[in-house]
C-alpha cells in the first residue's frame, strides 16, 4: 500500500470529505512518531504494536565481490514489535 493509497483509505473510514485533510493528519503522526524517536522514547499504539530505537551492535562482513572484510559500525535503528491483536489478526 503506498501512501496515496493510505490517505484514501483512512478518509473513507473516517468518513471524511477531504483527502487533504486525511493526508495533514497522515503526516501529523509520522512527524510525531518520528520526534519521539529521535528523542529515544517509545511509542505504544495500544492494540497495534510499539515502535522503540534499539542499538545495533558493530559487526563484520564480508564483501562478497572482493571477499575483503569490512566493519559495520554500531547504530541506533527503529524497530517495531506488533502487539497481540494485530499478531492475530494477521493469523486468521
Amino acid at each position: 500500500m503506498t501512501k496515496a493509497e493510505l490517505v484514501e483509505k483512512i478518509a473513507q473510514k473516517a468518513g471524511l470529505d477531504s483527502k487533504g485533510v486525511a493526508e495533514k493528519a497522515l503526516n501529523a503522526t509520522v512527524e510525531a512518531l518520528r520526534e519521539a524517536l529521535v528523542a529515544g522514547e517509545s511509542v505504544t499504539l495500544t492494540g497495534f504494536g510499539t515502535f522503540k530505537v534499539v542499538e545495533r551492535a558493530a559487526r563484520k562482513c564480508r564483501n562478497p565481490r572482493t571477499q575483503t572484510e569490512m566493519e559495520i559500525p554500531a547504530c541506533n535503528v527503529a524497530k517495531f514489535t506488533p502487539g497481540k491483536q494485530l499478531k492475530e489478526a494477521i493469523q486468521k
